[in-house]
C-alpha cells in the first residue's frame, strides 16, 4: 500500500512529464498523446529495472556521472519548453502543427529526467530488499507503470478539457509560453539542490 501511494504522490504531482503532456493534451488531443502517456510508464519501469539491478550503485561510485546526466536531461528538458512555446494552434492540419513526443522519446526521456530519477531511486532504496531478486524488482516497476500511466494521462486529460477556452492564437500562445516556463521552473529544484 505504501509503494501505491508513494507512486501516486510522485506521479501526479507536477513535474517535467506531467507538464509535457498538458501541453500535448491542449495542443494535439488525447487520442495524439497516449503514445507519450505511454513511453513515460514504460520507460520509467525499464529505469526502475536498471536502477532495481544495481545502477544506483554505479551513482554512487561515480557521482560525476549522477551529475553530467542531471545537466544532460537539463539540456533536453530546455529544448523541450522551446518546441512547446512554439507549438502551433490545435485547430491547424496535422501537417501544419507539427506532432507530439511519441512512445519512444517519451520512454527515452525518463533517462534524463531528473524527477524520475528521484522517483526511481527512492522507490528502489525504500521499497525492495538490499538484494531484490530480478523478479521482485520487475513486479515493482510494472506495478508502478500501472499506477504511473492514469496518473500522467489526468494531466493530458485536463488540458484536452480546457482546450476549449485556448481557442485563440494569442490565449494559446500565452498558455505554450506558460508551460515552457513551468518545464524550466521544474529544474530549479533538482538542478540546483
Amino acid at each position: 500500500m505504501a509503494l501505491i501511494l508513494y507512486t501516486v504522490v510522485t506521479s501526479i504531482t507536477p513535474g517535467p512529464n506531467n507538464m509535457m503532456v498538458l501541453a500535448s493534451g491542449v495542443n494535439y488531443g488525447l487520442r495524439r498523446t497516449l503514445p507519450h502517456i505511454l513511453g513515460i510508464s514504460f520507460g520509467f519501469a525499464g529505469m526502475i529495472v536498471v536502477v532495481g539491478i544495481g545502477l544506483g550503485a554505479v551513482f554512487e561510485l561515480y557521482p560525476l556521472l549522477n551529475t553530467l546526466l542531471r545537466w544532460v536531461g537539463a539540456a533536453y528538458l530546455l529544448y523541450l519548453a522551446y518546441k512547446i512555446a512554439g507549438s502551433d494552434a490545435p485547430n491547424k492540419p496535422d501537417s501544419a502543427r507539427g506532432v507530439p513526443l511519441g512512445f519512444l522519446g517519451a520512454a527515452a526521456f525518463q533517462w534524463v529526467n531528473p524527477k524520475a530519477w528521484v522517483m526511481a531511486l527512492g522507490a528502489v532504496a525504500a521499497y525492495l530488499p538490499t538484494h531484490p531478486s530480478l523478479a521482485s524488482v520487475v513486479a515493482i516497476a510494472l506495478l508502478m507503470a500501472v499506477i504511473n500511466a492514469p496518473c500522467v494521462g489526468i494531466w493530458a486529460a485536463f488540458g484536452v478539457g480546457i482546450r476549449q477556452f485556448l481557442t485563440k492564437p494569442a490565449q494559446l500562445r500565452v498558455f505554450n509560453l506558460t508551460m515552457a516556463a513551468l518545464l524550466v521552473v521544474s529544474l530549479y529544484p533538482i538542478m540546483f539542490r
